[in-house]
């Protein structure tokens, strides 16, 4: 089993983000369950890395590429369970230069709990501090600022 460091957690969260799913696959397990906060069409359990990966495409796909997890401070245990604090930013990619609407501009805080076995992560929750669940929700929200449908 690989020794369980903060330094694992980002590059976990790295191999997330690259698109690369056999990279992913070195620190998220094929089954793993991954809980999105929320009340979107894409809050709840994502059950199993290609599910999950999916969703993160379509992540990034909303966001023109430019979504980003930014972890602030990670604490580890023994008993194989990360917490990470982050800071989670993105601009949705129809917005225009600057947008600050909530529903193109995402800038929220909040944390994952993690539960590896065996190297990889098999189960994550996220939680979503403050007014930051509202900005994630209307972040996804079919209707843009101006009132408008958006796709994606």
């Amino acid at each position: 089993m690989s020794e369980l460091t903060p330094q694992r957690v980002k590059d976990a969260y790295d191999a997330l983000m690259s698109g690369d799913r056999a990279r992913a696959a070195e620190y998220w397990d094929p089954k793993v369950r991954f809980l999105t906060p929320g009340n979107h069409q894409y809050a709840g359990w994502h059950e199993g890395l290609e599910t999950f990966l999916d969703f993160i495409d379509k992540v990034q796909e909303a966001s023109g590429g430019s979504f980003v997890i930014d972890p602030v401070t990670i604490l580890v245990n023994d008993e194989g369970y990360s917490i990470d604090v982050n800071r989670t930013s993105g601009t949705r990619a129809h917005a225009t230069a600057g947008a600050e609407s909530p529903y193109e501009r995402l800038q929220i805080e909040g944390l994952h709990l993690l539960k590896w076995v065996n190297g990889r992560i098999v189960e994550g929750r996220g939680a979503i501090f403050g007014d930051g669940l509202t900005n994630f929700n209307q972040w996804w929200s079919p209707v843009g600022s101006d009132g408008r449908r958006v796709t994606v």
